[in-house]
């Protein structure tokens, strides 16, 4: 038993949060005080956020210890790690769980809260004591301790010990018992995206904390517009790094689950997405503010409203609140109330605050016109604001049910049954009136507008999209009408945005990010219209016969039965079903599950030959490596004219946490349309499969016979010492036969094994060749007269079910996401050089 880690890392989550209040304390005494006292008060603050933040790194290096040397007595390793999980994914284990995710947070705020201290001098006192509180109310949630009389626990600890979390008999008989493994991370979560992903929205969480930091100093220290220059260039950097966290959950969920889409709606994909629109909004207004002195009020709200939605999303996806209305959601550790009083100190202090100081607030008594860039921005932040908002209400719905039984009332409301369909038809006219408003917005940043010069600005723009929206309609057959108001919008959006970037380009390169930016969404905008609205199905049944009477007319319809070996035509394609096969860690290819033996190790088989993929060598003949058990990938071969255009191999994973088998794609990318074909239907093995009755034959070595309608022929038997789980005494007799079967590609060996055991009793270990589905039996030798007889079984061939759709224009979405981050990452370094070059 390693005590020793889990107590140290259990005293750093101590005096984290200790030392977090203490500098909380002391940067509010500094903040309270001048001269020589807050200079001590100043210095003590630093110190105790140094070792706060040391004892972080502790917390980090105590848990990730745990998790990699494979600390199986500690509920937080058993729970998410294993054994046989491949070394690039031990991090991801790190923020599986719940406390990790926390720590990971409160890591990233102990980051930039460094990087304050160092430069931000002028602010670093009442902003620090805001990051102190934050940083003091997190390491609460990992804290895992008892008040004593109260009986209150106080977070959830993940150092607590298997024994302490499981009431499982076995501890009571041995209390010091220790697993040999783990559960293992869960299977769909080892993907490249899920080590990179939380980390990066996690950090854009993180970033949300600097402007609301700024903001409430301004508001305390009434300095009420001074903080928007220092909270601008983060809040820039929050809002890339944040939509960055976003879009990469959505390219894994593409790419690794099979709705056949990057978004669901799902409320915790939603709870992250509200925040993200609030704070692009509030970035406008800090920018309104900072051009003309107009907006402040605004946006104070909106920077306060984007922390307390990160908070409500975070009581959202972890307090079990939501249940089964996402997938995603964490389950309940007890720290549902925790999260409240969480969100609504933070919530509560913030308005207090701005109510105390409203009307303090310098306003403009200035009205805006429509002819100003005001005007504008402000319009396109409320439009941002009102698109979240109605993304906001349907996803609280498990919130009103839960606050109406709290007061004893009864609530039946239910979130959409439709996700994709009730959320999309509102936000497609949002990003419309974002795409229109945008377009024309810009025009008016970079000069003075009256309704003349506005239609002359307006008038080349606006020409050069219809042309471009009659090609592309034209081209793509666009013709449904929601469809092309959304295209001319996306058109719109992006000639515009090209018309100033050329212009902003000649007087200062560095001006251009905001145009880029926007050119990026409109590029989104036609992406997601084409990628979406007008993806299709395209196996579709035109057999004329019905999979299965049992399953419903639409999958019937949809789906594409393909048998092992036998061609059939798909959407310009010959498309032909190759079999099952097998990824080995650490080698770069496929595997045949008919070239491997099992080894009572289920991550580890044996090659049965030399294994070729690519028309190279990937491994030798009785190699032993490694796979994923859980995974089998489906070889597809698509041709067109006789050549190979590509092969696909769709997953099908056997993955108990979410609820049975999930189905991955593989994705065939072209420039123009993607074809994104999964597994909709195994075949399964764990059902006894229907044999035919056995056909018994004779036969001798090199004769040939028939099986399944294949030429088989025995090429030779030979005695063995060694049958895998089996141990066989000097009395027991085996042997083994080796079968060569040509199937219609490839050559198939069956090696069946008969044994007779203490020389009487008789067995017999069939050999199965799945993909041709046969079954062969050795039953018996006759010396007399050379021959062998064997048993021939007989099933329907192997098959999967399919489902391909084609996704045109996808591209377009993943480059003007590329586009997006560009433009947010020069317009955040401009704003950055400019706070750096005046406070210097």
């Amino acid at each position: 038993m390693h005590y020793f880690i889990g107590d140290l890392g259990h005293l750093f989550v101590i005096l984290s949060f200790v030392a977090s209040l203490i500098c909380a304390y002391a940067y509010w005494k500094a903040a309270s005080v001048a001269g020589e006292t807050k200079d001590q008060w100043l210095k003590n603050a630093r110190v105790a956020f140094y070792a706060h933040s040391a004892a972080v790194l502790g917390v980090v290096f105590s848990l990730f210890t745990i998790i990699y040397k494979h600390y199986f007595e500690y509920h937080y390793a058993y729970s998410h790690s294993s054994l046989h999980l491949p070394g690039q994914y031990m991090i991801s284990c790190f923020w599986e769980g719940q406390e990790g995710s926390f720590l990971l947070w409160i890591f990233w705020q102990a980051l930039i809260g460094l990087i304050l201290i160092k430069s931000q001098r002028q602010w670093e006192a009442p902003v620090m004591v805001v990051f102190g509180l934050v940083q003091a109310f997190l390491a609460s949630m990992i804290l895992g301790v008892v008040i004593p009389f109260l009986n209150i626990k106080l977070g959830s600890s993940p150092f607590i010990l298997l024994r302490d979390a499981m009431d499982d008999p076995i501890f009571k008989l041995q209390p010091d018992f220790i697993p040999k493994d783990g559960s293992g991370l869960n299977p769909l979560l080892q993907n490249y995206w899920m080590v990179i992903h939380p980390p990066t929205l996690f950090l854009g969480f993180a970033l949300t904390l600097v402007p609301f930091a700024f903001c409430i100093a301004g508001l305390w220290q009434k300095k009420y517009a001074d903080w928007i220059k220092p909270a601008l260039p983060w809040a820039l950097l929050g809002g890339a790094i944040l939509g960055l966290g976003i879009l990469m959950g959505g390219y894994w969920a593409y790419e690794t689950l099979n709705f056949g889409g990057y978004w669901n709606w799902d409320p915790v994909e939603n709870a992250v997405y509200v925040p993200w629109l609030v704070l692009i909004a509030s970035i406008h207004t800090m920018i309104i503010y900072k051009n003309n002195q107009t907006a402040l009020k605004s946006a104070i709200i909106l920077n306060i409203a984007v922390f307390v939605l990160i908070l409500y999303s975070t009581f959202l996806t972890r307090s079990g609140i939501l249940g089964d209305a996402s997938v995603h959601s964490f389950t309940d550790l007890g720290l549902s109330g925790q999260l409240l009083i969480y969100m609504l100190f933070f919530t509560l202090a913030a308005i207090v605050l701005a109510t105390i100081r409203w009307k303090e607030i310098p306003t403009t008594e200035k009205e805006s016109s429509i002819y100003s860039r005001e005007f504008w921005i402000f319009l396109g932040a409320t439009t941002l604001c009102l698109m979240g908002f109605q993304v906001l209400l349907p996803t609280s719905i498990p919130v009103y049910n839960r606050l109406i039984e709290f007061f004893g009332g009864e609530s039946n409301l239910a979130p959409p049954a439709d996700q994709i369909g009730f959320y999309s038809k509102f936000q497609l006219w949002f990003g419309v009136l974002v795409a229109l408003i945008s377009g024309t917005g810009q025009f008016f940043w970079w000069k003075r507008m009256d309704k003349g010069t506005l239609l002359k600005e307006l008038a080349y723009p606006a020409l050069i999209s219809l042309i471009v929206f009659a090609i592309i309609i034209s081209l793509a057959r666009v013709y449904e009408p929601v469809y092309l108001v959304v295209t001319l919008a996306g058109v719109y959006l992006i000639v515009s945005n090209l018309k100033v970037l050329a212009s902003v380009t000649k007087v200062n390169a560095s001006l251009s990010g905001g145009a880029l930016a926007h050119i990026g969404v409109g590029m989104m905008l036609i992406g997601v219209m084409f990628s979406s609205g007008y993806s299709k199905v395209v196996s579709l049944n035109n057999t004329g016969m019905l999979i299965s009477k049992d399953l419903p007319t639409e999958f019937n319809r949809d789906n594409l039965l393909l048998f092992i070996n036998e061609p059939r035509t798909m959407a310009g394609y010959e498309i032909e079903y190759l079999g099952e096969r097998v990824e080995p860690r650490n080698v770069n290819g496929y595997v045949s599950k008919n070239d491997i033996d099992l080894t009572m190790d289920p991550f580890k088989v044996v090659a049965k030959k030399d294994i070729l993929f690519k028309g190279r060598k990937i491994l030798n003949a009785k190699d032993t490596f490694e796979i994923n058990p859980e995974n089998t990938f489906y070889e597809i071969e698509l041709r067109r004219n006789g050549e190979v255009t590509a092969i696909l191999y769709p997953r099908v994973q056997i993955n108990p946490a979410m609820g049975g088998f999930i189905a991955s794609p593989d994705i065939k990318r072209n420039v123009t349309r993607d074809l994104y074909t999964h597994v909709s239907l195994p075949m399964n093995r764990e059902e006894e499969p229907e044999w035919s009755e056995m056909e018994e034959i004779r036969t001798r070595i090199n004769q040939q016979f028939f099986v399944n309608d294949y030429v088989a022929v025995l090429e030779g038997v030979t005695r063995i010492t060694q049958i895998e789980g089996f141990e066989l005494s000097d009395a027991d007799v085996a042997v083994q036969a080796k079968i060569k079967v040509t199937g219609e590609r490839d050559t198939y060996y069956a090696e069946p094994i008969f044994l007779i055991r203490d020389r009487s009793q008789v067995g017999r270990l069939p050999s199965e060749i799945n993909d041709l589905g046969v079954k062969i039996t050795l039953l018996n030798i006759h010396p007399d007269t050379n021959e062998f007889s064997l048993g021939l079984n007989t099933r329907q061939k192997d098959w999967v079910i399919i489902k391909a759709m084609e996704k045109p224009l996808i591209n377009v979405l993943w480059l003007g996401t590329g586009v997006l981050m560009v433009g947010f990452s020069m317009a955040m370094v401009r704003r950055f050089k400019e706070f750096t070059r005046k406070a210097g």
